[in-house]
């Protein structure tokens, strides 16, 4: 018979309590896989209801290099005037993979597109959850997710800026930098093999974000003293950097092997500068961050707002987190202001007054704004807080109200926007009509969104005829564009219109062969002879 131990009740004390602990991990480990697919699925939902056709330029540049690669010749055009897109190969390599599994149709970039903004929002949740807690991350990914800066993206309606719904950098970029960040926080408080393995996600995700968009790399330079603010041991920085080495490694044999030289991403990103096109000054440039939230659109002052409290916040608590929020924002802010004006207004690198050069710096800045509230919240007195029921009935009512008046001033423009309804009724017309029309003429931009319509969603061919397209800055249209009938918009967005305001009529003679139910998209006849030169007398 074996006889007890004094010792044994204190260990099994000690394993009671190692469970719980355990079980509790578990618990909280699996409340954030839900709350983060939640986050995620109202981000896919969200897209859908915006649902934007696949628009030209920069995206469709990104989406040709994705179908052509590896071979994507960066000196021919389109991608000699985009090299800087078609680089990123933590763009293109994705894309190219959805493009080979569901086909080389609209389908398959809503995939990507929805992809790259679920990154964005998740990443938010999770770096705002890890410093204040779930209320305020999914707060914060909700908040973004119905602002304009990210629901009015459509050029056919009002759009604001380029992102949800739109196959480019911003917010893949910044997501993967943000769920690196929120590894960063977490792995400040593991030890041993569980802080290694997130100091090495963290190095993954932000090594994958330069591939994504470079500019990133700004951020960088500050990982010390992130590691630093979250007290992590200093010779941690060499775990975090060897992911990021071979991220590095695997990006330069890439571009060896496919353009021939290793530096091509970064020789097309530092080439992508010059002159604007908008009016820029020193003055302007410094106010680059301020004109991105407040010129667009009013709600704008949420961001503006956040950045104030933060700054408020930190001077009264003193908080690590604050100041880390701080750091973060303003390694970005500081060179994105330089390289838009500040340096040299005649050679403008990025173009910071655009709302989605600052999609990096919104989740610290979502996060010290909720952060600054919750800890100022916290030195409150507690005889005013029990007085005054604080945290129990003012804080939920005022946080109710005050969400209510945001979601409903940020979505009351949604139903307005025309999503890309009249393009599936052109795409429908297309199809009825394949061997009776045989060619369009468009200006470039309707030409390039038009390429996605002349498949099925899955990017089978639906309609054989073919696209003649011509630059929408002409002085007029060109003769060759006036032999076959005529796709038209009169551009709704910030988008200048075609040949200067010219467009077909029926006083000009042209004919109205189809219009869509919305009255977007019109195709037109053009009049007898419009394509045959004019005699020129003597």
């Amino acid at each position: 018979m074996v006889q007890s131990t004094a010792g044994e009740p204190a260990v099994q004390e000690t394993t009671t309590a190692e469970r719980r602990r355990n079980r509790w991990r578990g618990l909280r480990r699996r409340r954030v896989l839900w709350l983060s697919a939640a986050v995620a699925a109202c981000g896919v939902l969200a897209q859908w209801v915006i649902m934007p056709p696949p628009l030209y330029f920069d995206p469709y540049y990104v989406w040709l290099g994705a179908r052509d690669w590896p071979d994507v010749p960066l000196t021919r055009w389109p991608f000699s005037e985009v090299p800087h897109q078609v680089t990123r190969i933590g763009l293109v390599l994705p894309a190219r993979l959805v493009q080979e599994v569901l086909g080389p149709g609209q389908l398959s970039y809503f995939v990507i597109a929805a992809a790259g903004g679920c990154l964005f929002f998740v990443g938010t949740y999770l770096v705002v959850r890890s410093l204040f807690g779930d209320v305020a991350g999914v707060a914060s990914a909700l908040l973004l997710m119905v602002h304009p800066f990210f629901t009015m993206t459509n050029p056919y309606g009002h759009e604001i800026t380029w992102s949800m719904g739109v196959m480019l950098p911003d917010m893949p970029g910044a997501g993967l930098f943000a769920c690196g960040m929120a590894a960063l926080v977490v792995a400040s408080r593991r030890k041993g093999r569980a802080q290694t393995r997130f100091l090495v996600a963290a190095g993954l995700l932000f090594g994958t974000s330069f591939l994504v968009r470079e500019f990133l790399a700004f951020l960088f330079l500050m990982i010390p003293a992130y590691v630093a603010l979250l007290r992590i041991p200093w010779r941690r920085n060499v775990t975090i950097g060897i992911p990021m080495v071979a991220i590095l490694v695997f990006n330069l044999v890439h571009n060896t092997l496919v353009w021939g030289n290793p530096l091509a991403g970064l020789r097309s990103a530092a080439g992508h500068g010059g002159q604007s096109r908008d009016y820029v000054t020193r003055d302007l440039a410094l106010r680059s961050f301020l004109r991105a939230m407040h010129d667009w659109q009013p709600l704008g002052l949420v961001f503006t707002g956040a950045l104030a409290l933060m700054l408020v916040g930190w001077l009264v608590t003193r908080d690590r987190r604050l100041a880390l929020c701080l750091v973060w924002f303003f390694t970005l802010a500081v060179p994105l202001t330089l390289l838009s004006g500040v340096l040299d207004p005649n050679d403008i690198s990025l173009r910071a007054w655009l709302s989605r050069y600052w999609f990096s710096v919104f989740p610290p800045l979502l996060a010290g704004g909720f952060g600054s509230l919750i800890l100022m919240g916290r030195m409150l007195p507690s005889g005013w807080v029990a007085r005054f029921r604080l945290r129990t009935v003012v804080a939920p009512v005022l946080a109710v109200a005050l969400g209510g008046v945001y979601v409903a001033s940020a979505v009351t423009a949604v139903p307005d926007l025309p999503r890309d309804h009249a393009w599936n009724e052109l795409r429908g017309w297309l199809k009825r009509h394949d061997g009776d029309v045989k060619l369009i003429c468009a200006d470039r931009r309707l030409a390039q969104t038009l390429t996605f319509y002349t498949r099925s969603m899955w990017g089978d061919v639906q309609w054989h005829g073919q696209i003649r397209d011509f630059p929408h800055d002409l002085g007029s249209v060109p003769r060759d564009a006036l032999q076959g009938p005529m796709l038209f918009t009169r551009w709704r967005g910030q988008e200048s219109q075609i040949a200067g305001g010219w467009q077909p009529t029926a006083a000009a003679g042209w004919r109205l062969m189809w219009r869509s139910s919305d009255g977007v998209l019109t195709v037109w006849n053009p009049p007898p002879n419009a394509a045959t030169p004019t005699p020129q007398g003597g």
